[in-house]
């Protein structure tokens, strides 16, 4: 058995899977600590469906919880970003596209350095170890406690990223943390530095989050390994998550995704996940969410990490509804939906109310609502429909008719069709799909490289990479018998020579001991 869980904004959902039979499925409200609520989602598991803390073989978790810090700006340590390329990349200094909110957060102190290479490897200039050494003194002097070092095009040759980190560890403390461009982003100098800041801001709390999860789910009797979701519908180990929190952010759609998928036995459709505060819109391809090509920006930040390709808009379950315009959202009550909305006896009118009143949803006490005038509902209704519609149009990338799955807690707002699109498919379990799609998650390994490829060189030079691929799978935990390659990539990149092409291969595999 294995217990998957998805914590939302509003919601957090769990299931007790065997193999691919849901045993059970709750759905909680989340709390503002985030680990009581998983502790109380479990409980209800085991109140549905008892089970021996020993048969539990994995517990599976994604969450919204490092995102959300970064949203809003919250619980970042003080950051330092050091970029190595002096004298090029002078004239665009790191931070330069950020926030003002969250560069005050971070108390960020920015160095430009020596170092870096060309795109054909060249070296820009010669690390200088007495520059670093000197910032060092000042991020010392300024109480930094974690370090985001980014190298141009480390990508193609991260040494100097890690002589950097070498030199400056030798001069903090031991507490100081380390965050490596090239572990985190793809190229591009300017995205991939800003997601490595993002990271190193969020080290300190995602060894707090995984304390707390650690301590919750121990305090139960269970004594599993807890593994988190990220980006990209693969597990990642306890460690992990401490190096690389940002791995997280597309945790919550892309598990949602998958789950929509796993109930449906769709490989290919489109995805509305519908929550308390925000609807998700995505592609499945191939039974994993189609990958962002661009880079995403998340809290007003570009970057280049992998993400899932989702349009979100502000309409779910606890978005508020203006009573003289009919729009909805993106004003949410969030996950006190129980409190505020009106069919729970609060004082808010809140897409909800809006779906009792017309039919589509059977919460709460309808005589709250019934006051209502019906033609106003109808319009909100109408407008709902109408906004997803638009939004799943704009993810398509052919005319060709694609079906559309709808899960999470609030797509009871939606109507059995859409416009242009028709029926919606609302699968079994669809209101915990998003923690279904956690407890399916396999491990996977990724390679995302630079190489030459000359006439005939091709077979000989991927194959390599999928053994490397499948190594590195297995190394984070997959049982070798399941690993399969999922995806191939092949850039070529003109302005390199020698038949420079950038490869990018995927593996995944179930957890070794916990066959989904």
């Amino acid at each position: 058995m294995r217990i998957g869980i998805d914590v939302g904004g509003t919601n957090t959902d769990a299931v007790l899977m065997d193999g691919r039979t849901v045993l059970a499925g709750v759905k909680r409200s989340t709390t503002a600590d985030v680990t009581s609520g998983i502790g109380v989602a479990i409980q209800a598991l085991r109140e549905q469906s008892a089970f021996d803390n020993d048969d539990v073989r994995a517990v599976m978790i994604g969450t919204t919880h490092f995102v959300n810090a970064l949203v809003q700006a919250r619980d970042l340590a003080p950051t330092a970003v050091v970029r190595l390329g002096l004298p090029a990349s002078a004239a665009l200094p790191p931070l330069t596209d950020w926030p003002d909110s969250l560069v005050t957060a971070i108390d960020a102190r920015v160095y430009l350095a020596h170092g870096g290479h060309e795109f054909d490897g060249r070296p820009i200039s010669p690390l200088d170890p007495d520059e670093l050494r000197a910032q060092a003194a000042d991020m010392r002097a300024a109480g930094v406690r974690s370090v985001a070092i980014a190298s141009i095009f480390s990508p193609l040759n991260a040494e100097l990223e890690a002589a950097a980190a070498e030199i400056l560890r030798a001069e903090l403390p031991e507490h100081v943390t380390f965050s490596l461009s090239h572990e985190i982003g793809r190229l591009g100098i300017l995205e991939r530095e800003n997601a490595t800041v993002i990271n190193a801001a969020l080290r300190e709390l995602g060894a707090e989050v995984i304390e707390g999860l650690a301590t919750t789910v121990r305090g139960l009797g269970i004594t599993a390994p807890i593994y988190l979701s990220q980006n990209d519908g693969t597990l990642m180990d306890e460690e992990f998550v401490r190096r690389y929190p940002v791995a997280t952010f597309a945790s919550g759609p892309t598990n949602s995704m998958r789950g929509a998928a796993e109930t449906t036995g769709l490989a290919t459709c489109a995805v509305v996940d519908v929550g308390g505060t925000t609807a998700d819109i995505g592609l499945i391809e191939g039974g994993f969410p189609r990958e962002a090509a661009a880079s995403v920006a998340v809290a007003g930040v570009r970057t280049n990490f992998r993400m899932p390709d989702v349009i979100s808009i502000g309409i779910g379950g606890g978005s508020l509804v203006n009573s003289e315009t009919a729009e909805v959202g993106p004003e949410s009550v969030g996950f006190r939906l129980t409190e505020k909305a009106l069919v729970f006896g609060g004082d808010v009118l809140t897409a909800t109310d809006i779906a009792v009143a017309g039919g589509r949803a059977q919460l709460g006490d309808p005589a709250r609502v019934a006051h209502l005038d019906p033609a106003f509902v109808a319009r909100v209704l109408a407008r709902i429909d109408e906004r997803i519609a638009e939004a799943i149009d704009r993810m398509r990338t052919s005319p060709e008719p694609i079906p559309v799955v709808a899960v999470g807690g609030g797509a009871v707002l939606l109507d059995h069709t859409l416009p242009l699109l028709g029926e919606i498919i609302r699968p079994e379990n669809a209101g915990v799909a998003n923690a279904i799609g956690a407890s399916i998650s396999q491990v996977g390994a990724e390679i995302d490289t630079v190489e030459s490829i000359v006439p005939g060189s091709r077979d000989t030079v991927l194959a390599a990479l999928k053994e490397r691929a499948i190594a590195e799978a297995v190394a984070a935990g997959a049982d070798p018998a399941t690993v399969t390659i999922l995806d191939v990539d092949e850039i070529p990149i003109p302005y390199l020579p020698g038949g420079a092409t950038r490869v990018r291969i995927k593996a995944v595999g179930d957890l070794e001991g916990v066959s989904a």
